[in-house]
């Protein structure tokens, strides 16, 4: 499995691991095991373009730990997927399942694609051949994938609609992130960006500052990052800047989210909103705010930006945002950092909601699920800030050190098969 470690996402992960491991004095054998994946699957998906033309794409599916309970992660299609990037998701998710001690198990999936070049024939071709292929090794009780970046609950509809033809019958609680229609659930789109403004309220409170009234930078204006500002502007927050890949806005005074939306669902794109200032992403990083919610991409901040970053608290909307050379640094200047496992919590939470609505055929409103949700991911900030005070380490430790510890005592107690 040397191909998985070559990866900058993946090497991050097994640095986190190692180092929360030592924290919590994690069983030497169990450490060994959690290093590496159980399955790695990797599959050709060929498929007939709009202009007569076979393409074949690569895609993968790594399940990387079921100890607690069936795989559980998104599937993304995006130009740079490869097996490294894969496998550092799929730990990811297996640690987040662990800390918010939901009872799934860690999995991810992806095909290297730019799917905005796809039209919407070949997007449902790609998606219908890729679930075939991987079918042998998901299922409600197997492994249960989501959206992800580039994906989104259409691409979900066709993945469990495939695998249900192939089933003979409907199978809604194979995918979660799915339709309304056919079993998704409430508040399944707004969850991993009312987390993060969950866990900011939470961050901000252990600062002795309150919400209401606070600054936030958001960079990153997909699903994530415009439910997190929604949210934010609700309960009094002042957002003063967003990004999105054509670059970024500031206004000091505040944003008026919902006019921002306005124009996004009439523009696709922030360039050219007229009432701020343009910034480019790379400014939005450093601007001076209480809060700072990356919800774009892996690697944003680095060791080359970090002592720019001005934000007092920073929440990971995103996956690996942080790298750990500039986790060093932020953590020298006092800046605390909320990392993923915890912070973007809010998407797997409502995922696992879905999946328990599908598989007992009852659905719950959304103010019940909003509700559990956040009870959900406040316990588990309360457990990680506890154990960053107990160790006197930074939060990427302690919500690692929590989630390995759940999973130590759970691999301790089922043991090793055959011996």
């Amino acid at each position: 499995m040397e191909h998985i470690t070559e990866g900058k996402l993946f090497k991050n992960v097994i640095k986190n691991i190692e180092s929360a491991a030592a924290v919590v004095n994690c069983d030497k054998n169990v450490l060994t095991r959690l290093r590496q994946p159980r399955r790695s699957i990797t599959v050709s998906v060929p498929v007939r373009m709009d202009d007569g033309n076979v393409k074949v794409f690569t895609g993968h599916r790594v399940q990387y730990s079921g100890t607690l309970g069936p795989y559980k992660g998104g599937i993304r299609y995006h130009q740079d997927v490869d097996i490294s990037e894969v496998t550092g998701l799929a730990a990811l998710m297996t640690f987040k399942c662990s800390l918010l001690k939901l009872p799934l198990g860690g999995a991810k999936g992806g095909v290297k694609v730019d799917p905005n070049t796809l039209s919407r024939a070949e997007n449902q071709a790609l998606t219908r051949r890729f679930t075939t292929e991987i079918a042998p090794f998901i299922g409600p009780q197997e492994d249960i994938p989501a959206p992800d970046v580039g994906t989104n609950g259409q691409t979900m509809a066709w993945l469990m609609d495939t695998y249900s033809q192939q089933k003979g019958f409907a199978v809604p609680a194979v995918v979660t992130g799915k339709p309304i229609e056919i079993g998704g659930s409430l508040g399944r789109v707004s969850s991993t960006g009312y987390g993060v403004i969950y866990i900011a309220e939470k961050a901000l409170h252990t600062l002795n500052k309150s919400l209401k009234g606070s600054t936030i930078a958001i960079q990153g204006f997909g699903n994530v990052g415009q439910h997190a500002a929604i949210l934010a502007s609700e309960l009094g927050m002042r957002i003063t800047a967003v990004s999105d890949v054509s670059g970024g806005i500031f206004n000091g005074d505040g944003l008026n989210v919902k006019d921002v939306l306005e124009y996004i669902a009439k523009n696709k794109v922030l360039k050219g909103y007229p009432n701020a200032q343009e910034i480019t992403n790379e400014e939005l990083l450093v601007l001076d705010v209480d809060v700072l919610a990356p919800c774009a991409l892996d690697n944003v901040i680095t060791g080359k930006n970090a002592d720019k970053v001005k934000a007092k608290v920073i929440v990971e909307g995103a996956n690996g945002p942080v790298d750990a050379d500039a986790d060093a640094i932020l953590s020298r200047k006092g800046t605390l950092v909320v990392p993923d496992i915890l912070a973007n919590g809010g998407g797997v939470i409502v995922s696992y909601f879905e999946w328990v609505q599908d598989i007992s055929n009852y659905f719950w409103d959304e103010e019940e699920i909003n509700t559990n949700m956040r009870k959900i991911i406040v316990d588990a900030f309360n457990r990680t800030w506890a154990l960053a005070k107990e160790k006197n380490v930074g939060m990427r430790s302690a919500a690692m050190g929590v989630a390995i510890k759940h999973l130590e005592r759970a691999m301790l107690l089922r043991g090793l098969y055959p011996r």
